[in-house]
Protein backbone atom coordinates (compact mmCIF):
# COMPACT_ATOMS: atom_id res chain seq x y z
CA UNK A 1 0.00 0.00 0.00
CA UNK A 2 2.55 2.38 0.80
CA UNK A 3 6.29 2.09 1.72
CA UNK A 4 6.78 4.03 4.96
CA UNK A 5 5.40 5.27 7.93
CA UNK A 6 5.90 8.37 7.24
CA UNK A 7 4.16 8.16 3.87
CA UNK A 8 1.20 6.30 6.04
CA UNK A 9 0.82 9.47 8.36
CA UNK A 10 1.13 11.94 5.40
CA UNK A 11 -1.90 10.04 4.12
CA UNK A 12 -3.84 9.71 6.73
CA UNK A 13 -3.23 13.53 7.66
CA UNK A 14 -4.53 14.56 4.09
CA UNK A 15 -7.82 12.85 4.93
CA UNK A 16 -7.21 9.75 2.40
CA UNK A 17 -8.13 7.51 5.36
CA UNK A 18 -11.06 5.90 6.38
CA UNK A 19 -11.48 3.69 9.21
CA UNK A 20 -14.87 1.56 9.40
CA UNK A 21 -16.24 4.45 7.18
CA UNK A 22 -15.09 7.51 9.41
CA UNK A 23 -12.25 9.72 8.22
CA UNK A 24 -9.52 9.64 10.24
CA UNK A 25 -7.08 12.45 10.30
CA UNK A 26 -4.41 11.35 13.08
CA UNK A 27 -1.81 8.60 12.62
CA UNK A 28 -2.21 7.69 16.39
CA UNK A 29 -6.12 6.86 16.15
CA UNK A 30 -6.38 3.17 17.17
CA UNK A 31 -7.33 0.15 15.30
CA UNK A 32 -8.20 -3.39 16.17
CA UNK A 33 -8.80 -6.35 14.48
CA UNK A 34 -11.85 -6.68 12.51
CA UNK A 35 -11.94 -3.21 11.81
CA UNK A 36 -11.95 -2.12 8.27
CA UNK A 37 -9.48 0.56 6.40
CA UNK A 38 -10.15 2.38 3.26
CA UNK A 39 -7.08 4.01 1.85
CA UNK A 40 -7.47 6.46 -1.56
CA UNK A 41 -4.41 5.55 -2.85
CA UNK A 42 -2.97 7.52 -6.24
CA UNK A 43 -4.99 5.72 -9.03
CA UNK A 44 -7.30 3.14 -6.74
CA UNK A 45 -9.21 2.66 -3.65
CA UNK A 46 -7.71 -0.07 -1.42
CA UNK A 47 -10.46 -1.83 1.28
CA UNK A 48 -8.77 -4.13 3.56
CA UNK A 49 -9.87 -5.86 7.03
CA UNK A 50 -7.52 -6.24 10.17
CA UNK A 51 -6.90 -9.66 10.78
CA UNK A 52 -3.86 -9.35 13.29
CA UNK A 53 -1.15 -7.17 14.12
CA UNK A 54 2.56 -8.12 14.36
CA UNK A 55 5.61 -7.43 17.11
CA UNK A 56 8.15 -6.77 15.01
CA UNK A 57 8.84 -5.29 11.12
CA UNK A 58 8.96 -8.70 9.01
CA UNK A 59 9.04 -9.62 5.45
CA UNK A 60 6.01 -8.12 3.07
CA UNK A 61 4.46 -12.40 2.86
CA UNK A 62 4.23 -11.81 6.90
CA UNK A 63 2.46 -8.85 6.26
CA UNK A 64 0.41 -9.99 3.52
CA UNK A 65 -1.20 -12.57 6.23
CA UNK A 66 -1.95 -9.56 9.01
CA UNK A 67 -5.06 -8.56 6.55
CA UNK A 68 -7.96 -9.27 4.19
CA UNK A 69 -8.21 -7.51 1.23
CA UNK A 70 -11.83 -7.16 0.52
CA UNK A 71 -11.35 -4.76 -2.67
CA UNK A 72 -10.80 -7.93 -4.57
CA UNK A 73 -12.00 -10.28 -1.99
CA UNK A 74 -13.83 -13.33 -4.18
CA UNK A 75 -17.69 -13.40 -4.12
CA UNK A 76 -17.67 -10.23 -2.60
CA UNK A 77 -20.24 -7.68 -4.07
CA UNK A 78 -19.23 -4.45 -4.40
CA UNK A 79 -22.64 -3.35 -2.85
CA UNK A 80 -21.72 -5.52 -0.39
CA UNK A 81 -18.07 -3.76 0.54
CA UNK A 82 -19.80 -0.36 0.51
CA UNK A 83 -22.22 -1.65 3.06
CA UNK A 84 -19.29 -2.79 4.88
CA UNK A 85 -17.30 0.09 5.00
CA UNK A 86 -19.91 2.64 5.86
CA UNK A 87 -21.38 -0.13 8.73
CA UNK A 88 -17.87 -0.82 10.20
CA UNK A 89 -18.79 -4.60 9.87
CA UNK A 90 -17.00 -7.56 8.57
CA UNK A 91 -17.82 -9.14 5.44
Amino acid sequence: MVRTRGDAAALTEAGFVRLNGKRVTAPSHLVRIGDVVTLALDRAVKVIQVEGFCEKRGAAPAARALYRDLTTSSGAKASQIKACIFAGLPT
